[in-house]
């Protein structure tokens, strides 16, 4: 048995600023991706994950009776006992999605009176389809907004104009001729671990200066990031990106691992290329801009670089 693929997401755009309502943008990557298997002979992963599987069902029991959702609980703990599992090749910890794709592969098999991709999906689908998978991804985060599941179910790019107003987004075309522009994941070598670095994040909104800091610099550029790249102004959209690089630099150190500080100022004092998180921070994936990919490749030559968009 093996079921429908799931991609991972890449959030350009609104990681803690939708925390407070600003903007964001999200897209799939298709490079990454898993799906819901059954196998014979299953491997340390598989077993791992299946273990993993017992737990999320459980919790979904949990939930059942809370008016969101409801499931066919009989047959999904069927399959788990079964030696279900989820076989993906979407890095843990890394800001790409690792948990939404699941929680998008057994709402498709197991929810009851789904949502389907192929409805007309109005707004008001759209935010209880997000509020659903905010509850089920819970599980494994604490807390979820929903949304990366949202981006792995539908395999659309979403734009997040606040919190209760989504809708599915056309991103500019990719150019593959001429263009040296790149939107880039440079890879950390560590996990990161979404909780803490969202608990810190919270401690720090406990302070109105960093609150104001965010409302008036990091909210207005990452606004002003997201217009821009879905107009396709790269000159503006480059001229925020750095602002935006800057702003996370000052005030999200505890989020940007230690060896990667020296890296990041370099980005922005050269312009050969800027970097902000990708998703929460602390390890994983740094997203990365440039209007110059070259140059960006030679300047961090001793990383590992995925494109992802070229412009």
């Amino acid at each position: 048995m093996k079921g429908p693929l799931f991609y991972s997401k890449i959030l350009l755009f609104g990681e803690y600023g939708i925390i407070k309502d600003s903007k964001g943008l999200s897209i799939p990557y298709n490079f990454y991706k898993g799906a819901l298997k059954v196998s014979d002979n299953p491997d340390e992963q598989a077993i791992k994950s299946n273990k993993s599987l017992q737990g999320f069902a459980s919790y979904l029991e949990e939930i059942q009776n809370t008016d969101v959702v409801t499931f066919n609980l009989e047959k999904l703990k069927a399959d788990v006992a079964a030696g279900m599992y989820f076989d993906s090749s979407i890095p843990q910890g890394y800001g790409v999605g690792s948990s939404g794709a699941l929680v998008a592969a057994i709402y498709d098999k197991y929810a009851e009176d789904k949502i389907t991709v192929l409805e007309n999906l109005t707004r008001d689908k759209l935010l209880k389809l997000k509020e659903i998978f905010g509850l089920m991804e819970s599980f494994f985060h604490g807390s979820s907004s929903g949304l990366d599941p949202l981006n792995s179910y539908l395999s659309l790019p979403i734009l997040i104009n606040s919190k209760d107003n989504i809708e599915p987004a056309g991103i500019p075309s990719q150019s593959v001729d001429h263009k040296k522009g790149a939107v880039f994941l440079l890879d950390s070598g560590i996990v990161g671990e979404t909780a803490p670095m969202v608990s810190i994040f919270m401690e720090n909104m406990k302070q109105e200066g960093f609150r104001t800091m965010l409302k008036n610099q990091f909210v207005k550029h990452t606004d002003a990031c997201v217009d821009d790249f879905l107009k396709g102004d790269i000159k503006s959209l480059f001229s925020n990106i750095k602002q935006l690089s800057n702003v996370v630099f000052d005030n999200f150190k505890p989020m940007i691992p230690q060896q990667f500080h020296e890296l990041w100022k370099n980005g922005i004092e050269t312009n050969d290329y800027y970097l902000k998180l990708c998703g929460s921070g602390g390890g994983g994936y740094i997203l990365g801009f440039t209007q110059d990919l070259d140059k960006a490749q030679s300047a961090l030559k001793d990383y590992k670089l995925e494109v992802v968009y070229n412009f």
